[in-house]
C-alpha cells in the first residue's frame, strides 16, 4: 500500500541525567526502548537529536559566578568595565551578570534599545517615533530613558530589566551606571576596558571597539574559555550558550559534542545495522510573530552533528510544479508527471524558479528547530527526539 505519511517526529523520554552518566549509552538504550515499547522500526536515514542540556549535564560542564568572577578579574583588573549589548534574561544572563559583578570594581552597563539582540524589548519601537527619539543615533542616559518611556515590564517575565540588572550589580556594592545605544563605539566614551556580551554581533563589535580605541576588549566567549580553579569551561563560545543552573551557579553549552554523536551513531549501527544520523541541537533559529523574541539565544543551532547532516534542502516547489510545468494535468497524470520531475531533479536547485519558496537554511537548522519546539523547553521530559521520513520526498 502507498504511504501517506512523511515526516514523523517523537519526543523520546529519558532518565533524569545527572554528571558521570554515560550519555551515549542512555540515549541509545532510549531510543531501541522507544522502539520496542511504541512499535516503530528504526530505519536509515532516521534522525536522533540531543538536546545540548543533557550532553552538559553528563559532562559537568558547570561554573560558578565566583570562577566567573576571578576570570573576569584577572582580564580587567581594577579598570571600569563596559558591559554591552547582554540580552534580557534572567536565566541567560543574569547569573552571568552576578559574576561579572562580583569581579569588577565599576560597570557601566550599555543596553542597546528598543530591544536586544534577540528580540527582547524594554520599549515599544512606536513609542520611539512619538517621542522623536532615533535609537541608531541618540544615546540616552537612566534619567533620560526613565523621562521619555517610564518604567515598562518585560510582556511575559513581568520583570523590569533596567532596575533587575542595576540592583544585581549594586548587590556586590559594585557602581553601576546604564547607558542605551546601539553604536559599539559609544562605551568607549566612558572606558576601553569593555566586555561585550551579544551573541552574534560579537565579532563585528569586538572589531568596531578595536578599530576606535579599545583597549581591553573581550566577548562572552573570551570568559572561561579555559578551566578557572577546575571550573567547567567552552573553548569555543566560553560563557555563550550557558544558563542558569542555580542562583549560584551556571551550565555551560557542552564542550566536544562530536564524540559523542559519531559515538551514538556507531553504537545504533552496531545494535540496529542501520546507519542512523545523530546531532546535538540548542536553541531553534525561530521567531515568535507575536513576543518578536527571536530563539537564538546559543552561539549555534547544533554544535555537533553527523555528516548527513550536512548541507541544505534540496526541493522543489509542488505547488509551483502543478500550477505551471504540469497545469494542463490532474489526478494520476498530474501525480506521475511530478513524482517523474522529482526523482530526474538536478542534485544543485540552487536559482532555479521550481525551488522558489523552499526553505534556504541548513539541514541542522531546521531539524534543530523541530527538535526544540518537540522537546520544549519545560515540564514535557523529552530531551531526546526521533525523526522519520525527514528525507523522504513526494515520490517515496
Amino acid at each position: 500500500m502507498e504511504r501517506v505519511v512523511g515526516t514523523v517526529v517523537r519526543g523520546l523520554r529519558c532518565p533524569i541525567i545527572n554528571e558521570g552518566d554515560k550519555i551515549e549509552e542512555i540515549v541509545v538504550d532510549s531510543v531501541l526502548k522507544a522502539s520496542e515499547v511504541e512499535g516503530f522500526q528504526i530505519n536509515d536515514k532516521d534522525i536522533v537529536t540531543v538536546t545540548e542540556s543533557i550532553v552538559a549535564r553528563a559532562q559537568g560542564n558547570y561554573a560558578t559566578i565566583d570562577h566567573i568572577a576571578s576570570d573576569v578579574q584577572s582580564k580587567f583588573g581594577d579598570d571600569t568595565v563596559g558591559v554591552t549589548f547582554p540580552i534580557l534574561s534572567r536565566n541567560r544572563f543574569a547569573i552571568v551578570l552576578r559574576g561579572i559583578a562580583k569581579g569588577a570594581k565599576k560597570i557601566v552597563l550599555m543596553l542597546s534599545y528598543p530591544s536586544d539582540e534577540v528580540g527582547n524589548h524594554l520599549v515599544d519601537i512606536d513609542l520611539l517615533d512619538e517621542k522623536g527619539v532615533n535609537p541608531w543615533t541618540d544615546t540616552l542616559t537612566e534619567a533620560q530613558f526613565r523621562e521619555y518611556f517610564g518604567y515598562n515590564k518585560h510582556t511575559f517575565t513581568g520583570v523590569d530589566y533596567i532596575d533587575y540588572y542595576k540592583s544585581i550589580v549594586e548587590e556586590y556594592g559594585v557602581e553601576c551606571e546604564v547607558i542605551f545605544s546601539n553604536n559599539p563605539k559609544t562605551i568607549l566614551e566612558y572606558t576601553k576596558s569593555v566586555l561585550t556580551c551579544d551573541i552574534h554581533t560579537r565579532f563585528r563589535t569586538k572589531k568596531i571597539l578595536k578599530a576606535n580605541g579599545g583597549e581591553k576588549i573581550y566577548s562572552l566567549d573570551n570568559i572561561l574559555s579555559e578551566s578557572i580553579d577546575g571550573s567547567g569551561f567552552n573553548e569555543a563560545y566560553g560563557l555563550l550558550g550557558s544558563n542558569k543552573s542555580t542562583e549560584e551557579r551556571v551550565k555551560l553549552f557542552p564542550r566536544d559534542c562530536q564524540p559523542v554523536v559519531d559515538s551514538i551513531q556507531a553504537l545504533l549501527k552496531e545494535k540496529t545495522g542501520k546507519n542512523v544520523e545523530v546531532m546535538v541541537y540548542g536553541d531553534g533559529a525561530f521567531k515568535d510573530p507575536v513576543g518578536k523574541i527571536w530563539e537564538l539565544a546559543d552561539p549555534v543551532v547544533s554544535p555537533a552533528y553527523t555528516s548527513g547532516l550536512d548541507g541544505t534542502p534540496n526541493e522543489v516547489k509542488l505547488k509551483y510544479l502543478a500550477d505551471n510545468n504540469f497545469a494542463d494535468l490532474r489526478g494520476e497524470e498530474l501525480k506521475q508527471a511530478i513524482s517523474q520531475y522529482i526523482n530526474k531533479k538536478e542534485d544543485d536547485l540552487v536559482g532555479t524558479m521550481e525551488s522558489q519558496g523552499t526553505t534556504p537554511r541548513r539541514l541542522t537548522d531546521l531539524i534543530g528547530s523541530l527538535s526544540d519546539l518537540t522537546s520544549g523547553s519545560g515540564d514535557k521530559g523529552t530531551p531526546i527526539v526521533f525523526i522519520q521520513g525527514y528525507f523522504d520526498n513526494y515520490t517515496k
